[in-house]
């Protein structure tokens, strides 16, 4: 049986930093229009949690029949949605960090747990400076560094092994059910931020980020344990 306390705390970006998400449904709005397939916020939904190319994919499928392009193409277009959605965070301040965080980062810190993020975004890294908050964080992995986007567990894993942690004794924190999922297939303590029907799988839930403190989560990580 591994150590019980807890060695670090592996947080997603999107909806749990801060809320990028606007950004990047205006962002897939504006690339979608352009190649005239029908996009609004209820499909975003579905997009949450997943890579680039990934959400490409799905928004070309979306219509019969899919359009068609070369691997070149497709690069192009995710270039494009990136190069819009980079525009639109250029307004991003401290100011849009989501209540609470950064309290729990500097509250982790302080007691000597290493902390990563990892995040679908491969802008995730200048994000992080643009918050103010890069000093809180040990590892930051993206998309760029993985193959296998959420629900797969690689991120998790990657950041875990980048931090020198026992996935077991790791908490992840997630908004988003295919992030949840990765998180509890990488073997660690899910937090999720959301509705109860949202995060059903989530080992330990709030409703939104202002609810997250460390001796909750302790307490229900060393609960699940003994159970």
């Amino acid at each position: 049986m591994a150590a019980s306390q807890i060695q670090a705390f592996i947080f997603d970006l999107d909806g749990v930093i801060t809320d990028t998400a606007e950004y990047h449904y205006l962002a897939w709005k504006k690339l979608a229009e352009e190649l005239n397939i029908p996009f609004d916020r209820a499909f975003n939904e579905t997009l949450k949690g997943v890579s680039r190319m990934d959400s490409l994919m799905k928004i070309l499928n979306h219509v019969e029949p899919a359009p068609a392009f070369s691997a070149e193409e497709l690069a192009h277009l995710a270039a494009r949605k990136n190069r819009y959605y980079v525009e639109l965070i250029q307004q991003i301040t401290p100011q849009d960090l989501l209540p609470g965080i950064e309290v729990l980062l500097k509250d982790i810190k302080d007691r000597g747990i290493r902390i990563g993020l990892a995040s679908a975004s491969k802008n995730a890294m200048f994000v992080i400076n643009k918050l103010g908050i890069a000093c809180y964080f040990d590892e930051i992995v993206d998309a760029a560094q993985i193959k296998n986007g959420k629900p797969d567990p690689e991120i998790f894993l990657t950041a875990a092994k980048q931090l020198g942690s026992d996935p077991a004794v790791c908490v992840g924190i997630e908004d988003a059910e295919a992030g949840i999922r990765a998180i509890k297939s990488a073997g660690m303590f899910a937090v999720g931020v959301g509705t109860p029907d949202q995060m059903q799988e989530a080992d330990y839930r709030v409703n939104g980020t202002a609810e997250l403190a460390y001796p909750q989560i302790e307490s229900a990580f060393f609960l699940k344990r003994k159970g």
